[in-house]
C-alpha cells in the first residue's frame, strides 16, 4: 500500500506561508494561514493582484521574472523623468539604488532583480525632454554607466539578459526607426533592421530568439498588429496580433511562447493575447485596463506593473496554463 511518505519521501511539512519548493501534488500545512495546501498546475490562465510599488509611475522599464523583477525609471505626475528603482520578490516591492540618469520612455532587459540593463529613453528635462542612448548596467547593488547605443531613441523594445540584449525600433527624435542593435556586454552593434518601423512597442525573448508585436507611428497615428520574430540574424514577419495596439507589454523567453497585454487600441485595453509560435490567441483579460506600463517574466508566469490612467503603482501577476499554483484545502 502506498503512503504519502512513500510517494514524496517525507511527512506533511509545516511551512510558514506558501511552500514554493513543493512539487505537483505535494501537501503541506501553512502555519501562517492555518490551512492545508498543495501544489497543482493551472489549466486556464488568470491575472491576480500583486504587491504595490512604492512609487506610482508610467513609461517605466522592467526586467527579470515574476518572483525576481526590477522596475526602473519612468514618469510621475510631478516629474518628467525619474530614476527610481524597485525590486520585486514575488510579494513585495523594495526601493533600491536609483539609476544614474533619470528618464522616461526607456527600455530594459535582464534575467532577475540582480542583473539588468537599462537603455534609451528621454532624460525628462522640462521643455526639451532630451532623447538619449545612455545605457546602464545593474549588478544587484548599483547602476553603472556603460557604452551608449549608436542611435538614441525613445519607446524602443528591449529584451535578453544584461550581457546579451537587443534594442529594436523606437523614435529618434521625430521619426520612427526600424533599427536593431545588439549588446554583447561591452558595446552595441547595429544588426538587421525590422521590416516595419514603429515605436511605443515592447519585445520578449533572447538576443538570438525574440519577438516584437504592435506599435505606433509619429504624426497622424497608425497603430499596428504587426508581429516580427528575430533569429539572431534577421527579422521575419509572422501572423499579426488579433488586436492592433501600442503601449502594450510583452513577456516571454523566446519567439515561440510569448504574452502581450494592455496598451491602447486606441482606447486603453485589458486585452491579453498568447503566442504559440504560429498564432495569437485571446485569453483572460487583465483585471484593470492599462497603458504605458511595464512587465517581466514568461508566457506562463508574468508580471505587469505601473502605467496609466491614472498613473498607478499597481501590479498584476499572470499564471498561465501549465504553471504551478497553490491550492487550499477547505473543510466544512
Amino acid at each position: 500500500m502506498s503512503t504519502y511518505k512513500k510517494e514524496f519521501g517525507t511527512a506533511v511539512q509545516n511551512n510558514a506561508g506558501d511552500y514554493t519548493g513543493a512539487v505537483e501534488g505535494q501537501l503541506w500545512y501553512n502555519s501562517t494561514a492555518g490551512s492545508f495546501q498543495f501544489r497543482s498546475v493551472s489549466t486556464v490562465g488568470a491575472w491576480s493582484t500583486g504587491g504595490t510599488m512604492n512609487t506610482a509611475r508610467r513609461q517605466l522599464a522592467g526586467a527579470g521574472a515574476q518572483t525576481s523583477a526590477l522596475a526602473f525609471g519612468g514618469e510621475t505626475p510631478g516629474a518628467f523623468g525619474v530614476a527610481n528603482n524597485e525590486s520585486y520578490d514575488g510579494t513585495t516591492w523594495t526601493e533600491l539604488a536609483d539609476l544614474n540618469t533619470a528618464r522616461n520612455t526607456l527600455a530594459g532587459s535582464g534575467a532577475s532583480n540582480t542583473s539588468a540593463l537599462a537603455f534609451t529613453g528621454a532624460d525628462g528635462t522640462p521643455a526639451t525632454d532630451n532623447v538619449t542612448g545612455i545605457t546602464e548596467s545593474w549588478n544587484g547593488t548599483s547602476w553603472t554607466e556603460v557604452a551608449d547605443l549608436n542611435t538614441a531613441r525613445v519607446y524602443a523594445a528591449g529584451f535578453g539578459i544584461a550581457t546579451a540584449s537587443l534594442c529594436a525600433l523606437g523614435g529618434n527624435p521625430t521619426v520612427v526607426v526600424n533599427l536593431t542593435e545588439s549588446w554583447n556586454g561591452t558595446s552595441w552593434t547595429e544588426v538587421g533592421d525590422l521590416n516595419t518601423a514603429r515605436y511605443q512597442v515592447r519585445g520578449a525573448g533572447t538576443y538570438t530568439d525574440g519577438l516584437v508585436a504592435g506599435g505606433n507611428s509619429f504624426g497622424s497615428p497608425t497603430f499596428y498588429a504587426n508581429t516580427e520574430v528575430w533569429n539572431g540574424t534577421s527579422w521575419t514577419e509572422v501572423n499579426d496580433l488579433n488586436t492592433a495596439r501600442w503601449f502594450a507589454v510583452a513577456a516571454g523567453t523566446n519567439s515561440t511562447a510569448s504574452l502581450v497585454f494592455g496598451g491602447n487600441t486606441p482606447s486603453v485595453t485589458a486585452n491579453t493575447e498568447l503566442w504559440n509560435g504560429s498564432n495569437w490567441t485571446e485569453t483572460t483579460n487583465l483585471n484593470t485596463a492599462i497603458s504605458e506600463s511595464s512587465g517581466a517574466g514568461t508566457s506562463t508566469s508574468a508580471l505587469g506593473f505601473g502605467g496609466t490612467p491614472p498613473v498607478t503603482a499597481a501590479t498584476e501577476e499572470w499564471t498561465g496554463a501549465g504553471a504551478p499554483v497553490t491550492e487550499t484545502i477547505t473543510t466544512s
